[in-house]
């Protein structure tokens, strides 16, 4: 898909990877809409690229329909989706203060795997409906899931199984639309420089980074960003999760 006056919407697009990916697809000429629960921080991403900020919970269908409905009375129909909102918790199955509270398994679920379902349909369902560009496509979906969707860690249940579930969904999803020209692929990220990881000393951050093989260091937000385009542009992506690591296999702490 050439991304030159198409509409893009990014959810998670207030920071980190949303907000690198939708400054990249505006500056190949893409109209975006800014998605996040943080209305704040959907303002200032959006006023770098001159979009639509929209503050949305992914996991509401009530909120993620209202937001399609702006996007198409404001901008048109989005023929871009790139899913980044998402959450991390962290726990033992069982820990010394008990099990893990099951409310936040719910909630990591919820946000990262349901939200991420519920844009995909809603998205989709409006974007067949456009007419077809070259080659029949109408839509092009990227998720974002995680390396501990493969290599979870202690603590990472809630994490894993949610991203975990994004893989899964991605090939299943991708034959769905197939009848619609939307493709769907997945990028699954190692160790990247996104706030959550900016709140630990530099020396920490380069104790992560040194554990990547090769190129030893954390990933930077542009990096993701720069695959986010190239899925969109190249039609042949499709149905696939593609780790984005350094070749990173994460122990188990």
């Amino acid at each position: 898909m050439n991304i030159k006056d198409v509409v893009a919407v990014v959810t998670g697009g207030g920071s980190g990877l949303g907000a690198a990916a939708a400054l990249a697809l505006a500056q190949r000429g893409a109209r975006l809409a800014i998605v996040d629960l943080d209305g704040e921080a959907a303002e200032r991403s959006a006023r770098r690229v001159n979009g639509l900020a929209i503050s949305c919970d992914v996991s509401s269908a009530e909120q993620a329909e209202a937001a399609f409905a702006t996007v198409e009375g404001e901008l048109s129909t989005a023929r871009i989706l790139v899913n980044c909102a998402g959450i991390a918790i962290a726990g033992r199955t069982v820990s010394k203060d008990g099990p893990h509270p099951l409310d936040k398994f719910r909630k990591a679920v919820e946000v990262n795997l349901v939200g991420t379902f519920n844009m995909i349909r809603l998205f989709a369902s409006h974007a067949q409906e456009a007419e077809p560009l070259e080659g029949g496509e109408r839509g092009v979906i990227v998720n974002t899931a995680s390396v501990a969707a493969y290599d979870g860690q202690v603590g990472q249940a809630a994490y894993a199984a949610s991203k975990g579930g994004i893989v899964s969904m991605t090939l299943p999803i991708a034959r769905d639309l197939s009848r619609a020209g939307i493709r769907v692929a997945t990028i699954a990220p190692g160790i990247f420089r996104t706030p959550m990881m900016d709140v630990l000393p530099e020396e920490a951050q380069q104790s992560l980074g040194a554990q990547v093989p090769f190129p030893p260091r954390l990933g930077e937000p542009e990096e993701y960003a720069r695959l986010v385009c190239h899925i969109v542009e190249n039609q042949m992506l499709n149905g696939e999760t593609i780790r984005l690591d350094g070749a990173i296999r994460m122990a188990p702490k």
